[in-house]
């Protein structure tokens, strides 16, 4: 079982939730409820994963908040 980490945002202009695997080239998607996202985001990345291993082009590490006067 491999695990990934996705971003998950929430548009504005449609209030719908977008998700991404950083670095994973593809595996992006979106849906109207988290649990439909992570649904989508897992049927992606196994998709992604028949074609072989992917080359991830970048980690995950973490978030930073950026205070600006």
């Amino acid at each position: 079982m491999k695990v990934f980490t996705a971003v998950v945002e929430k548009c504005p202009e449609t209030g719908l939730y977008v998700g991404y695997v950083p670095g994973f080239p593809g595996a992006h998607s979106q849906s109207e409820t988290l649990d439909e996202l992570n649904e989508n985001l897992r049927e992606v990345i196994e998709m992604l994963l028949e074609d072989g291993e992917p080359r991830i082009d970048g980690e995950f590490i973490g978030i930073q908040t950026v205070k600006v006067a």
